[in-house]
């Protein structure tokens, strides 16, 4: 039976990405279903598919839907496992190495990032992009330990953790242009400034992957709909 892959998504959502990640680099293909608007209602396909968060990505295969990012990245490998690359590892313990860090990323780094983002002043949002550098300090170490001295957190080739940080590369560039201070910096984290230009060059990244520009542009938009302030960040944030 031939299978039929559906992604409901918006083109600026990290979570978005992660799945659009995995489909791409694991050559599977699939209909690209792009969501309304952030002010514009839910379509009646996400309503259907996704009725408990109603949010993005849904993955829908052969008509039965799976939603939230992780797992929806977790499912392709499980779903399709002649298809490469394999983005968990086969061997239990570094499989669950790669859960943890996978975690963190949607824990720690996630929860200082959505100020950066949302914040309403430009000096909350700087404090939050030094809790983010504090989380991608973490992630530079971890990224020493799991990739072995190779290109990526799954050694030679990409894995879960590479796709869960992937989706957040193009937000994190457009943090100085937010908040003043520069993160995915090669003076604080430079395995992880490496890293992050290793994959955006990657085929199946670059393709999907969203510039800081654009980025910028859409956040400044939402953030005017939204009636919180423009950002512009302090000048004694720049560096």
């Amino acid at each position: 039976m031939e299978e039929e892959l559906t992604l409901v998504g918006y083109w600026s959502s990290p979570f978005v990405l992660r799945a659009r990640f995995a489909l791409n680099l694991k050559g599977l293909p699939y209909a690209y279903v792009e969501e309304v608007g952030l002010f514009d209602g839910k379509s009646p396909l996400l309503l259907a598919s996704n009725p408990v968060h109603k949010r993005v990505p849904v993955l829908i295969h052969n008509g039965k839907p799976v939603p939230e990012s992780q797992l929806i990245v977790q499912y392709l490998d499980e779903a399709f496992p002649a298809s490469s690359p394999r983005l968990l590892p086969r061997n239990p313990h570094e499989r669950a190495v790669a859960r943890f860090w996978a975690s963190y990323v949607d824990g720690e780094l996630l929860s200082a990032w959505l100020p950066v983002y949302g914040g309403r002043t430009g000096e909350e949002r700087a404090e939050a992009a030094g809790r983010v550098g504090a989380a991608l300090e973490t992630l530079e170490r971890a990224f020493g330990e799991c990739s072995k001295g190779k290109g990526f957190f799954g050694g030679d080739t990409v894995g879960l953790v590479d796709v869960v940080l992937g989706g957040f590369v193009g937000w994190l560039h457009t943090s100085e242009a937010m908040c003043g201070v520069r993160l995915l910096d090669a003076a604080a984290t430079p395995l992880l400034a490496a890293w992050a230009k290793r994959f955006r060059a990657l085929d199946g990244v670059k393709e999907v992957m969203p510039d800081a520009q654009r980025l910028l542009e859409y956040n400044l938009m939402r953030r005017a709909r939204l009636g919180l302030p423009p950002t512009s960040p302090p000048p004694s944030h720049h560096q």
